[in-house]
């Protein structure tokens, strides 16, 4: 099994990560689609548009990707999926992506628990410290606070 990938966004975005997926994975070239969705489209037109990038993938199962929840890209994507063969995912990252490109193989309820999975835990806070046994030099940020 093999499921296509169509990522939906505001214009480049879509676009923007496939170019990232393909740097890493030049080999799903035909398994991820995109469309750009670009500013004063008509919702008609992107759907016209939509459907044909959705069946150029010519897969069975399609995962649709797109930007956020509630934007013109997410509402267009809803009337294209049917819960069954084709599930959708509002918030695309890049870690998302990669696990979705990861693990396209697997069937389309295993592959979107991974996705959600590798969406938020793509994202953690990241802590600035000094590593172990070094001092902080001068031009960091904290290292007035230390000295006083």
């Amino acid at each position: 099994m093999n499921n296509g990938i169509f990522i939906m966004a505001h214009a480049p975005l879509a676009s923007a990560l496939r170019q990232c997926v393909l740097h890493v994975f030049p080999e799903v070239c035909n398994t991820v689609a995109v469309l750009d969705v670009q500013p004063n489209t008509s919702t008609d037109e992107t759907l016209a548009m939509a459907k044909i990038v959705m069946a150029s993938l010519k897969t069975e199962h399609t995962l649709v990707l797109t930007d956020m929840f509630g934007a013109t890209p997410c509402n267009v994507a809803l009337k294209l999926i049917d819960g069954a063969r084709t599930r959708m995912v509002a918030g695309v990252n890049l870690p998302m992506l990669m696990r979705a490109v990861t693990y396209r193989h697997e069937p389309l309820d295993a592959l979107m628990a991974r996705v959600l999975a590798g969406g938020s835990q793509g994202i953690m806070q990241v802590a600035v410290t000094a590593p172990q046994n070094q001092l902080r030099k001068a031009n960091d940020q904290n290292y007035h606070d230390h000295q006083q």
